[in-house]
């Protein structure tokens, strides 16, 4: 693990990345969690140079495989990264390939395509369809033109407007914004529970006119119902590969983070997600999450990724290394065959289940011996700790207690 200022001098660097005329050049990971320390990983071990644009308690910021770019000092994010890679301090990584791990650096590579594409090699991209998957209203509006079923939404943008559709509501529902990033970052969640119209009211004056909403019917069933569909889409359309799986739990339970994955094949999810991602003219990674609706056994969609996600480790455990193949079809115009993958491969954050049995037990979900039974698998991976760069889980599980110490 190092820590690298951006005023990155040509004695350091000129030896290391060759960007322009190297058959390996680095590689800029742009934000993300575990995503991006599974990416670090992945090409570090494949003897690519890898430098992380990051937060300072980022697990990747620890990795062996990792260099992380401090930038003298400024306050981290999209904007300081922004002027990073479009400023000179970068310019002794021109050429490098750059991949966005969070929905942050996905927006950046949007606002600035043009520009950071004539400085650094970027992966198949079209701002436009990928806009439309990172808003989640442009995402609902698409899927509703080409007959893929959504949750019932309201688009409202003041009080008065929600008093307007009060008789249509469905209670329980959620209060969504249409950029999920801008909001975790002021509240820490991705969205708001309303049970009645009270709690509406109350949740739309908490969040005031800095943030654009929408009103989205909350499905009803455990979070197990959850799947997803990951494909890369080729010039053509074509879907290059294939891979479904899904939620066991998430924390805190049906609005949280998935703590327990598995890997199934899920053959339902792949025509509605073609239709959706046909309808927005996508290229390049995708991921699509459905729910299975128990009043009317209908798969409805949830949201879309156009990057690498939080689950990353798991699909490279089954031998889907997205980030090696992003980088040869950059770099080499390779396109690696995937074989099939195994069903009942899990993917498990420990800590957090366990939290998420606490609350399931609590609310006569779930019993000890249920939840034991569960977790007695043994063909499980962990998105953060391996033995071979074993700090980066260590350093998270400091960050995590220390933030757990200062909200009490």
């Amino acid at each position: 693990m190092s820590t690298i200022p951006p005023t990155l001098t040509k004695s350091l660097l000129s030896s290391e990345t060759a960007c322009t005329d190297s058959a390996t050049p680095p590689a800029i990971v742009i934000g993300g969690g575990a995503n991006a320390l599974s990416i670090a990983r992945s090409l570090g071990r494949s003897g690519i140079r890898v430098w992380a644009l990051n937060y300072a308690d980022a697990p990747v910021r620890y990795s062996r495989f990792a260099r992380w770019l401090c930038l003298d000092g400024k306050t981290q994010g999209k904007t300081a990264w922004g002027e990073f890679l479009l400023g000179s301090a970068s310019d002794d990584l021109e050429g490098a390939v750059l991949i966005p791990a969070s929905d942050d650096g996905l927006e950046l590579l949007i606002e600035h395509h043009a520009k950071l594409k004539r400085k650094f090699r970027l992966d198949l991209f079209v701002p436009d369809a990928q806009a439309a998957m990172l808003n989640k209203l442009k995402t609902y509006q698409a899927a509703r033109r080409v007959g893929v079923e959504t949750p019932k939404f309201w688009l409202v943008d003041s009080k008065s407007a929600v008093n307007q559709v009060r008789d249509e509501l469905v209670f329980p529902l959620l209060v969504k914004p249409l950029l999920s990033h801008h909001f975790v970052a002021t509240f820490g969640v991705k969205f708001l529970v309303a049970e009645d119209f009270e709690e509406l009211i109350t949740a739309w004056e908490q969040i005031g006119e800095d943030h654009d909403v929408m009103l989205v019917e909350k499905i009803p069933g455990p979070d197990s119902q959850l799947c997803s569909y990951y494909t890369y889409l080729d010039e053509d359309g074509k879907h290059l590969f294939q891979f479904t799986k899904r939620i066991v739990r998430r924390f805190p339970p049906e609005m949280g983070v998935a703590c327990r994955h598995v890997t199934d094949h899920i053959p339902e999810l792949i025509e509605p997600a073609t239709r959706l991602f046909a309808e927005v003219g996508l290229r390049g990674l995708a991921n699509v999450e459905f729910k299975l609706d128990p009043r009317d056994g209908v798969l409805k969609l949830i949201e879309c990724n156009a990057r690498i996600t939080a689950a990353n480790t798991l699909l490279d455990r089954c031998g889907y290394d997205l980030a090696l193949f992003l980088y040869q079809r950059v770099c080499r115009g390779e396109l690696p065959k995937f074989r099939d993958y195994p069903a009942n491969v899990y993917l498990w954050n420990p800590v957090d289940d366990l939290r998420a049995f606490f609350q399931l037990h609590r609310r006569g979900e779930l019993s000890l011996g249920q939840w034991l039974k569960s977790i007695s698998k043994t063909n499980v991976t962990l998105p953060v700790f391996q033995w071979s760069d074993p700090f980066p889980a260590w350093m998270n599980t400091w960050h995590r207690l220390r933030r757990a110490l200062k909200r009490r």
